[in-house]
C-alpha cells in the first residue's frame, strides 16, 4: 500500500515509542534520566527526546515520504524507574548505526546532546550511559598508543606511573617551571605535567617552557637511570597553533604531549590523536571543564560518557577523580568508569552505574589519572581502588614538601613501591595502610615528614553526583 501524506501534529509515541522493540547489535544504544514538565505522560516524553535527537520535529513533513523513516528513526523502547527518585525516569532509546558519520564522536554528541537537550517538555534531561555497538567502534581511531605500548616506551612495568602537577598553575618563568620539573623528575616521578590552564601566556611563552622543560628531563634521565616525560600542553586557540606545538615537540624528543579535549573541542582532540598515532606520540588528556556538564545528577552528560567519547576519539590518559581527594567522585561509579577506559569488555553493571554491555574490541586502553588533592596517606586507598594500570599524580602532594620537590618526589615513590609491595605479598592494604607507610618511613626520612606534614589533612565533603541505587 503507497504512502499517504497527512500534514498536522501528532504525539510522538504513535511514531517513536516502540516498547516491543529489540535492539539490534549495530544499534547504538543510549540511556537517558528524564524529568519532564507535570503532566506530560512518560512514554511522550521518552519518545520526543527519540524524535528530537533523531529523525523527528513537532510536525509531520511531507518530506518523510522520501525517505525509509521507519529505518532510520530513534526509538524509545523501554522505560525504567530511578531509584530512590520518583522525580524522573531512564528512557532507553536505540538508534540505527547509520544515523552517524563513521569515526565521528562530534557527530555522534550532535545528535544525543543537541537542540533536544532545549526541549520545552523537559524539565531536565541527562545522558546517563551509551552502548557503541562494536561495528562502530571498529571505525574509529582510539588511543594513539594504549597502555601497555606506553609501558615498552617508557619501560615502566609493575606498578602505577608516578605524575606531578607543577605548582603554581599560573606564573612561573619557563627557567623557574623546568627547574621545578627537574627536581621532581631527579627525586623519583616518571611523569610531570603542565596544569590544564597552561598555554602561552605573557609569563612564559609555550616555545620557552618546551625548550626548558625538554632540557629537565634529559638532565634527569641522565642521573637517574630512568625514562623521564612531561606533558606538553599543546591546547591552543586555533587548530594550525595546535599542530605547530606538537611538531615542536617532536622535534625536542618529548615522549608525550597534552590536550584539554573537551575546552579545545572534540574535532581537534581527534585530529591530535591521529597525529600522535602516525608520529609515535603518547597523548595525555585533560577533562576541564568536565563539572560543568556532568556534575548535575538531573541534567547534562555523565562522565562515564564523556569517557567512552574520549577513547573512541583518542587519548592515552585521561583524568578520571581519585575518589580519596580534593575532587568529586563516588567510590563505585569511579571503578566503573576506570573499567571502562582500561577493559576491552565491560558487563552491565547497575552498582557501578554501568547500563549497557561495552564490547571495545581491539581498540587499546587509556591509563585513569588520579589527581585532584592527593598526598601520601592516600597511597594505599589510590594503588587498591587503582591498581597498577593508572597514572597517579601528586601536585601539591609533591612540590609542598617541607624539603622541596625532589624529597616530596622520592616520599611518593617510596609509599607507591611499599603499597604495591604489601598489596604483592597478600596484605589488605586499606585495611593496614598506616603500618605500611609507617614501616616504609623509617627508612626514608623523606616519607616521614610528608607523613608528619599532612596527616590531618582530609577532604570530607558528600558527594554531589551520586549513584541512583544510593539515592535516598
Amino acid at each position: 500500500m503507497a504512502k499517504t501524506y497527512s500534514a498536522g501534529v501528532k504525539e510522538y509515541r504513535h511514531t517513536y515509542w516502540e516498547p516491543d522493540y529489540t535492539p539490534l547489535d549495530t544499534d547504538l544504544l543510549a540511556c537517558f534520566k528524564i524529568t519532564p514538565q507535570a503532566g506530560v505522560p512518560r512514554e511522550e516524553v521518552a519518545a520526543a527526546v527519540a524524535a528530537e535527537s533523531s529523525t523527528g520535529t513537532w510536525t509531520t513533513v511531507w518530506t518523510d515520504l522520501l525517505t525509509d523513516l521507519d529505518y532510520y528513526k530513534g526509538r524509545a523502547y523501554r522505560i525504567e524507574d530511578v531509584p530512590g527518585d520518583d522525580t524522573c525516569f531512564y528512557a532507553f532509546v536505540a538508534y540505527p548505526i547509520d544515523l552517524f558519520e563513521e569515526g565521528s564522536v562530534v557527530n555522534v554528541l550532535t545528535s544525543l546532546v543537541g537542540n533536544v537537550f532545549g526541549f520545552k517538555a523537559l524539565r531536565a534531561l541527562r545522558l546517563e550511559d551509551v552502548r557503541f555497538p562494536i561495528a562502530y567502534v571498529k571505525t574509529c581511531g582510539g588511543p594513539p598508543a594504549g597502555i601497555q605500548v606506553e609501558r615498552d616506551r617508557l619501560n615502566k612495568y609493575g606498578r602505577a606511573l608516578l605524575g606531578c602537577t607543577i605548582k603554581p598553575k599560573l606564573g612561573l618563568s619557563a627557567k623557574n617551571y623546568g627547574r621545578a620539573v627537574y627536581e621532581c623528575l631527579r627525586g623519583g616521578l616518571d611523569l610531570t605535567k603542565d596544569d590544564e590552564n597552561i598555554n602561552s601566556q605573557p609569563f612564559m611563552r609555550w616555545r620557552d617552557r618546551f625548550e626548558f622543560v625538554t632540557e629537565a628531563c634529559d638532565k634527569a634521565e641522565r642521573e637517574t637511570g630512568e625514562r623521564k616525560g612531561h606533558y606538553l600542553n599543546c591546547t591552543a586557540p586555533t587548530p594550525e597553533e595546535m599542530y605547530k606545538r606538537a611538531e615542536f615537540a617532536k622535534e625536542l624528543g618529548a615522549p608525550i604531549i597534552m590536550h584539554d579535549y573537551l575546552t579545545g573541542g572534540l574535532t581537534a582532540n581527534t585530529g591530535l590523536a591521529n597525529w600522535c598515532r602516525d608520529n609515535g606520540m603518547l597523548l595525555h588528556i585533560h577533562r576541564a571543564m568536565h563539572a560543568v556538564l556532568d556534575r548535575n545528577p538531573h541534567h547534562g552528560i555523565h562522565f562515564r560518557v564523556l569517557t567512552k567519547v574520549l577513547r573512541l576519539s583518542g587519548g592515552d590518559h585521561l583524568h578520571s577523580g581519585t575518589v580519596v581527594g580534593k575532587l568529586e567522585g563516588d567510590r563505585e561509579a569511579t571503578l566503573g568508569w576506570i573499567d571502562t577506559m582500561r577493559d576491552r569488555f565491560i558487563k552491565e553493571d547497575r552498582d557501578r552505574g554501568l547500563f549497557f554491555d561495552q564490547d571495545w574490541g581491539s581498540m587499546p586502553g587509556v591509563f585513569p589519572v588520579a589527581s585532584g588533592g592527593i598526598h601520601v596517606w592516600h597511597m594505599p586507598a589510590l594503588v587498591a581502588i587503582f591498581g597498577d594500570d593508572a597514572c597517579l599524580q601528586f601536585g601539591g602532594g609533591t612540590l609542598g614538601h617541607p624539603w622541596g620537590n625532589a624529597a616530596g618526589a622520592a616520599a611518593n615513590r617510596v609509599a607507591l613501591e611499599a603499597c604495591v609491595e604489601a598489596r604483592n605479598q597478600g596484605v589488605e592494604i586499606e585495611k593496614e595502610g598506616k603500618e605500611i607507610l609507617m614501616n616504609a618511613a623509617k627508612h626514608s626520612p623523606e616519607l616521614k615528614i610528608a607523613m608528619e606534614t599532612w596527616k590531618e589533612i582530609k577532604f570530607e565533603f558528600d558527594t554531589v553526583d551520586k549513584l541512583d541505587v544510593t539515592h535516598k
